[in-house]
C-alpha cells in the first residue's frame, strides 16, 4: 500500500487517498517480553552489525534510531542479490529481498540480545507472515540475517524462548535467514521518520513504535535520533 505513494508528488499529494485504507489497520501493539536467556559474551570488541527484517523499514530504522549504544541504523535490502536491490524492484516481492535495517552498534553499551528483544518487542509483530500491518508480500516478512555464529546461536534459542513462553497469541513467524549481503535504500527512505513525522502511515503505524521504546525500555531510549546523514561507523 505504500507503494503508490512514493512517486515524484506522492508525499505532497498521495496521502489522501491513502489514509481510509491506512487507518484500518493501525499501529501493532508492543509486547512485553524477557530478555534473551542467551546473548552474546563479551570480546571487547567496540563495534558490531546485525541486519533485522521486520516489515517496513522506515519504523524498524526509526525505533533503532532512538536506542543508546547504536552508531548507525540504515535502511536497505536483504536476502536477495545486488542486481535487484532497488525499491521498485524488491516491490513486486519476486527478489527474495526483504526490507530490512542494518544496525551498527557498540556491544558495550547494548549487546545484541538487547537488540532482538526491542526488535520482537516494539519494532514489529513477530507473528505475522508475509505482512505488517497494511503491508503484505514477502518483502514484509520478519527475518534476521545474523553476522556471525554467535548471532545466529543467540537469535535461533531467543525464537525457541519465546514460542516456548507463549507470550504471543500466535507462533512466531520470524525465520533466521543466511546473510548473504546488505544492500543500502535509496536516500529519499533514509531518516524518512525523522524527515516526515506527520506522514500518515508514520503517524499511524511507526510512531508508537517510538513511544513503545520509551515506555517500555527508557534506560536504553534516547530523543535524539543517530541519522543516516550524521551517524559514524566508528
Amino acid at each position: 500500500m505504500r507503494r503508490a505513494l512514493l512517486g515524484a508528488t506522492a508525499i505532497a499529494a498521495g496521502a489522501l487517498a491513502w489514509q481510509s485504507g491506512a487507518f484500518a489497520f493501525g499501529a501493532q501493539d508492543a509486547v512485553v517480553i524477557a530478555a534473551p536467556k542467551l546473548d552474546e559474551p563479551s570480546t571487547g570488541a567496540r563495534t558490531e552489525t546485525a541486519v533485522f527484517a521486520g516489515g517496513c523499514f522506515w519504523g524498524v530504522q526509526g525505533v533503532f534510531q532512538h536506542v543508546k549504544g547504536v552508531t548507525k541504523a540504515e535502511s536497505g535490502y536483504a536476502g536477495g542479490t545486488a542486481k535487484t536491490a532497488d525499491y521498485e524492484t524488491v516491490s513486486t516481492g519476486s527478489t527474495g529481498h526483504a526490507e530490512s535495517v542494518q544496525v551498527t552498534f557498540d556491544p558495550q553499551q547494548v549487546s545484541y540480545g538487547k537488540l532482538l528483544q526491542i526488535y520482537f518487542s516494539v519494532a514489529h509483530n513477530p507473528t505475522e507472515v508475509n505482512r505488517q500491518g497494511p503491508d503484505t508480500g514477502t518483502q514484509y516478512r520478519s527475518a534476521v540475517f545474523p553476522m556471525s555464529d554467535a548471532q545466529r546461536q543467540v537469535a535461533s534459542a531467543y525464537i525457541a524462548q519465546l514460542d516456548a513462553s507463549r507470550v504471543y497469541s500466535k507462533p512466531i513467524a520470524t525465520k533466521v535467514e543466511k546473510y548473504t549481503g546488505f544492500y543500502a535504500a535509496e536516500a529519499y527512505h533514509q531518516d524518512f521518520l525523522t524527515d516526515h513525522p506527520n506522514y500518515p502511515y508514520i503517524v499511524i503505524n511507526d510512531m508508537p513504535k517510538v513511544r513503545d521504546l520509551k515506555r517500555l525500555f527508557p534506560a536504553l531510549y534516547r530523543d535524539t535520533p543517530v541519522l543516516v546523514k550524521t551517524a559514524s561507523d566508528r
